[in-house]
């Protein structure tokens, strides 16, 4: 009786408490990714203030506070993040690339976008991603030029900013990105 009992009344309740508690997690996995991508954001703002001239006048903003790369000679990219506009969350997105070429070593790294028109926003989502290289426009922009980017010199469509670098990456390599929405 008492088998039947745990079996029929204990396991299920087990089972439903077990499946809650992994919902749980996701939202509070999801919470802190966009609290992390938000601390990304911030602390590129304080230390490029080009950057935050871009971020006042993008439609969208994709924040990846944390994407890891690996290979040697065949390597790949992977991370997840945030969609804001106007500051807040959008949709949670993931990057993933492949990188072919003579290339060696492991790293981690924030990966920030910010789209300065609709139009570049809405192609990304239409083609279930981007490919760097190809429209719309995008400008890596490093420590050097970002000294340069002011609201008023902003004529690309999208710019990009590689901040947080860790490991060791050295080679030649071509690779290209895609951004997946992972849910709304």
């Amino acid at each position: 009786m008492k088998s039947g009992f745990l079996v029929r009344t204990l396991l299920p309740t087990l089972l439903a408490a077990i499946t809650a508690l992994g919902g749980v997690r996701g939202a509070l996995a999801a919470e802190s990714r966009e609290s992390e991508a938000k601390a990304t954001l911030n602390a590129l703002y304080e230390s490029r203030p080009a950057a935050k001239a871009l971020g006042a006048k993008a439609k969208a903003i994709l924040v990846f506070p944390d994407v890891r790369k690996g290979g040697i000679i065949l390597g790949g990219q992977s991370g997840e993040g945030v969609l804001l506009k106007n500051g807040k969350l959008a949709g949670r997105y993931r990057v993933d690339g492949l990188l072919v070429g003579l290339e060696v070593g492991a790293q981690s790294f924030a990966y920030t976008i910010f789209f300065m028109s609709d139009a570049a926003f809405e192609q990304m989502r239409a083609t279930h991603g981007l490919e760097i290289g190809t429209d719309p426009n995008i400008v890596l922009v490093d420590s050097g030029a970002a000294k340069e980017v002011t609201t008023g010199t902003t004529q690309a469509d999208v710019y990009a900013y590689v901040t947080n670098q860790k490991g060791l990456m050295g080679g030649i390599s071509v690779q290209g990105l895609k951004f997946t929405e992972i849910e709304r």
